[in-house]
């Protein structure tokens, strides 16, 4: 670990740049007539390397301070859990996803669901007219009517059998036809649910039917136009539960030896920048692709609320289960970019001075500092940017 300032050079030179800046606005502002503030500026940058524009860095009083939302922290070394971060894509849990077609071809005649509403199970998402539907349940009407002169036959040959007025053959005959009729009913009843049709008693065959959402969650895809025809070739509608998502990565081969199974895992999204979701690893594949040298691995993510959204780009950080050495870190917040490097403001003689540093990994919001800053000392963990907007602005003057 390096303790002391590296990139001595690099620091210097940027606060140069913003001096001889200050300088150049400073004079052009007061007409060829160099102010106390250029000359103090042009000073600054003629200054041997090593000083700085202003001894102490930016100036705040305790309430500009507040105002701006500065707050400090001490800088010590702690462990970490060693993680691995990869870029992800979120998915939808396709073991909660159903995509909804007819069982048979249909005129789409009403659609009752829109694209992204919720939905429950067994919700109606469209109806459809079938011609094929309205043949089933006129066969059904026919069986059923057969199966009742059927029945009606055996009820009077058992009744004349029991008096020997009959013989018993002819007894025998109206059972055999009773029992057909019940089998081509029962027959007729199949083919209508399998094609989609509810076995309803009615005057006249129904030739429409519902299409119904399989499982509660979010219409995320929708096809279904009144008038067009609906097949079983292609769904009309998809439903995902978006309840858990999936976080998709590409493992490489140097990672792949330190991601397991149920290892747990922090996702960060550019949506909500200062919020971390929770998951863990259920898939890591047995197999690279052989093209990307990558293995394909899933984190699954509780979304209770919806706002992870599928195809969104995402961070993951998964945890490897070893530790790490201690390391100096700072709120990944508090670096920015200062001409063009990773800068910190750390407090130094009454004042803010930046700081330009070596950031290395990302690990839970925090960035480990290679090189740069040191123990004990006071970095603005809130508020840089409060900072750095009033630095930037003094490179102009107020005003100008």
């Amino acid at each position: 670990m390096k303790n002391s300032k590296p990139h001595g050079s690099s620091t210097s030179s940027v606060m140069t740049t913003l001096a001889l800046a200050l300088a150049v606005a400073l004079s052009a502002c007061g007409g060829g007539e160099k102010s106390a503030e250029a000359k103090s500026a042009e000073k600054a940058a003629s200054a041997p390397e090593g000083e700085h524009k202003e001894e102490g860095g930016l100036k705040l009083s305790a309430e500009e301070a507040q105002r701006a939302g500065i707050k400090l922290e001490k800088l010590a070394e702690q462990g970490f859990a060693d993680t691995v971060t990869v870029t992800a894509t979120i998915r939808p849990n396709q073991d909660r996803v159903a995509r909804v077609a007819p069982r048979v071809e249909g005129r789409i005649v009403q659609v009752t669901a829109k694209l992204g509403d919720a939905v429950k199970a067994g919700q109606v998402l469209a109806v459809l007219d079938s011609l094929a539907l309205g043949e089933a349940q006129s066969a059904l009407e026919r069986a059923r009517s057969a199966q009742r002169v059927a029945q009606a036959d055996y009820a009077r040959a058992e009744s004349l059998a029991k008096d020997e007025i009959i013989p018993q053959r002819e007894l025998l005959r109206a059972k055999s036809s009773l029992e057909t009729a019940n089998a081509d009913l029962h027959a007729a009843e199949d083919k209508l649910r399998l094609l989609g049709g509810t076995a309803s008693h009615t005057e006249r065959a129904a030739s429409t039917f519902a299409l119904t959402a399989p499982l509660g969650g979010t219409v995320v895809q929708k096809k279904a136009t009144i008038g067009e025809l609906g097949s079983p070739a292609e769904p009309l509608f998809s439903v995902a539960d978006l309840s858990t998502v999936w976080i998709e990565a590409d493992l490489t081969e140097d990672k792949l030896a330190r991601v397991k199974v149920g290892a747990a895992a922090t996702v960060t999204v550019n949506a909500y920048p200062n919020e971390r979701f929770s998951g863990r690893v259920t898939y890591v594949a047995s197999m690279l692709d052989k093209d990307s040298r990558t293995t394909p691995a899933r984190i699954e993510v509780p979304n209770k609320d919806g706002r992870l959204k599928p195809e969104m780009f995402a961070s993951a950080t998964i945890e490897t289960g070893a530790a790490r050495a201690p390391a100096l870190s700072v709120p990944s917040s508090a670096i920015l970019l200062l001409q063009g490097q990773p800068t910190v403001f750390v407090a130094e003689g009454g004042g803010f001075e930046p700081r330009a540093i070596e950031p290395g990994d990302k690990v839970g919001g925090r960035t480990v500092i290679k090189a740069g800053v040191k123990a004990g000392e006071q970095v603005v963990a809130e508020g840089a940017y409060a900072l750095k907007a009033r630095l930037l602005k003094s490179q102009i003057g107020e005003g100008h």
